[in-house]
């Protein structure tokens, strides 16, 4: 009997609840709000998704980047590092892939410890021996004459001087840049074509101005762009770099570097022009 009553009982509830409307205690607020949120989500997600960094702002080991470096003291440019660590080679070289050639470009073409979040520059520091700390820059014994520029140690004019860097995300963009004070080693290598520029100036002196490598990186790119290719036919020896077509007949010697049109006849011809080239020597 006492289950039979509870049955009819909750039949006759939800007779009664028929067409009846669900209300939320507090009226519609509440429901408002989480539909507020909701969309407010949905639309954070989409912007995160459209802002996020593509998969190609981290240096593969396919890729070949260059980026423009400098050292500045006090008031000027430092020479570049010298050395391109292959001739000799390196050891640290071999183990990043990253080097240069005496024209302050960083080439980076990266073992796969210099690939994408290991991409500091710290690594291209490493290579050439040079010591760096947020107060502290030295330089080995066979780069710069071993000079050294240190916080409190060293003066620009007299004056108290200070270590920073300076960030280009473009070389051919001079406004786009942040200067850091400090963790200067562990500045991300994410794009081809930076500028980065280790200065030690007076305290509240100016940004030093892009360094030339950087005015020039198209070029200096190119030089070293796409690599040599070496064939040897019947005697002759042929070296072509980046991107140059290079013919050559009977017996003669040819040296093409990226970027003319030459023709010779009954001599020896040697190119070296940057660009697209095409050399034929007739022996």
């Amino acid at each position: 009997m006492g289950k039979s009553s509870s049955a009819k009982k909750v039949a006759r509830l939800a007779q009664k609840g028929k067409g009846k409307k669900v209300r939320f205690q507090g009226g519609t607020v509440f429901p408002a709000v989480i539909v507020v949120v909701l969309l407010v989500g949905l639309g954070l997600v989409a912007y995160a998704r459209q802002s996020a960094p593509s998969g190609n702002e981290v240096p593969t080991v396919n890729d070949h980047w260059h980026v423009s470096y400098g050292f500045y003291g006090c008031d000027k440019y430092l020479p570049n590092l010298i050395g391109n660590k292959e001739d000799p080679v390196d050891p640290n070289y071999v183990k990043y892939g990253i080097h240069s050639h005496d024209d302050g470009v960083i080439h980076w073409h990266p073992s796969g410890l210099a690939t994408g979040s290991r991409a500091k520059f710290g690594l291209f520091l490493t290579v050439y021996g040079i010591k760096l700390s947020d107060t502290k820059l030295e330089f080995p014994a066979d780069q710069q004459t071993g000079m050294v520029y240190e916080e409190g140690e060293t003066k620009c004019f007299k004056k108290d001087s200070e270590l920073r860097a300076y960030v280009w995300n473009r070389y051919d963009k001079p406004e786009d840049r942040k200067m850091l004070i400090t963790d200067f080693k562990n500045i991300r290598i994410d794009r081809d074509g930076m500028v980065v520029v280790i200065a030690f100036v007076p305290k509240g002196a100016d940004a030093p101005a892009l360094p030339e490598s950087a005015v020039n990186l198209p070029e200096l790119g190119a030089v070293d762009g796409a690599g040599a290719t070496t064939s040897t036919v019947a005697g002759v020896t042929t070296t072509t770099a980046a991107g140059a077509t290079t013919t050559t007949v009977a017996g003669a010697s040819t040296t093409t570097v990226a970027g003319a049109t030459t023709t010779t006849t009954g001599s020896v011809t040697t190119t070296s022009v940057v660009a697209n080239s095409t050399t034929t020597t007739k022996g």
